[in-house]
Protein backbone atom coordinates (compact mmCIF):
# COMPACT_ATOMS: atom_id res chain seq x y z
CA UNK A 1 0.00 0.00 0.00
CA UNK A 2 1.28 3.46 -0.87
CA UNK A 3 2.00 5.98 1.91
CA UNK A 4 -0.37 8.50 0.32
CA UNK A 5 -3.20 5.99 0.60
CA UNK A 6 -2.28 5.22 4.20
CA UNK A 7 -2.32 8.87 5.28
CA UNK A 8 -5.86 9.20 3.95
CA UNK A 9 -7.11 6.47 6.30
CA UNK A 10 -8.73 7.33 9.62
CA UNK A 11 -7.23 6.16 12.91
CA UNK A 12 -9.89 3.46 13.18
CA UNK A 13 -9.11 2.21 9.68
CA UNK A 14 -5.39 2.21 10.47
CA UNK A 15 -5.95 0.06 13.55
CA UNK A 16 -8.04 -2.36 11.49
CA UNK A 17 -5.36 -2.45 8.81
CA UNK A 18 -2.68 -3.21 11.41
CA UNK A 19 -4.74 -6.08 12.79
CA UNK A 20 -5.40 -7.48 9.31
CA UNK A 21 -1.74 -7.10 8.41
CA UNK A 22 -0.64 -9.02 11.50
CA UNK A 23 -3.05 -11.85 10.67
CA UNK A 24 -1.72 -11.96 7.12
CA UNK A 25 1.85 -12.01 8.42
CA UNK A 26 1.00 -14.98 10.64
CA UNK A 27 -0.45 -16.86 7.68
CA UNK A 28 2.59 -16.08 5.54
CA UNK A 29 4.97 -17.33 8.23
CA UNK A 30 2.99 -20.57 8.50
CA UNK A 31 3.13 -21.02 4.73
CA UNK A 32 6.87 -20.38 4.74
CA UNK A 33 7.45 -22.93 7.50
CA UNK A 34 5.42 -25.58 5.68
CA UNK A 35 7.08 -24.83 2.33
CA UNK A 36 3.87 -23.65 0.65
CA UNK A 37 4.90 -20.01 0.21
CA UNK A 38 5.41 -19.33 -3.50
CA UNK A 39 6.60 -15.73 -3.24
CA UNK A 40 8.82 -14.98 -0.22
CA UNK A 41 8.82 -11.29 -1.13
CA UNK A 42 5.29 -11.07 0.27
CA UNK A 43 6.69 -11.31 3.79
CA UNK A 44 8.98 -8.34 3.18
CA UNK A 45 6.20 -6.27 1.62
CA UNK A 46 3.82 -7.14 4.44
CA UNK A 47 6.38 -6.19 7.08
CA UNK A 48 7.01 -2.84 5.38
CA UNK A 49 3.28 -2.09 5.14
CA UNK A 50 2.93 -2.81 8.85
CA UNK A 51 5.77 -0.39 9.58
CA UNK A 52 4.09 2.28 7.44
CA UNK A 53 0.78 1.86 9.27
CA UNK A 54 2.48 2.12 12.66
CA UNK A 55 4.56 5.13 11.59
CA UNK A 56 1.55 7.12 10.41
CA UNK A 57 -0.39 6.23 13.56
CA UNK A 58 2.57 7.24 15.75
CA UNK A 59 3.00 10.53 13.93
CA UNK A 60 -0.64 11.35 14.42
CA UNK A 61 -0.45 10.50 18.09
CA UNK A 62 2.68 12.63 18.55
CA UNK A 63 1.07 15.48 16.63
CA UNK A 64 -2.06 15.43 18.74
CA UNK A 65 -0.01 15.38 21.96
CA UNK A 66 2.03 18.39 20.90
CA UNK A 67 -1.12 20.33 20.00
CA UNK A 68 -2.60 19.60 23.39
CA UNK A 69 0.32 21.25 25.22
Amino acid sequence: MDIREITKLSDEQLLDAIEDNREEMYKLRLQKASGELKNPNLIKANRRDLARFKTVLGQRKAGSESKGK
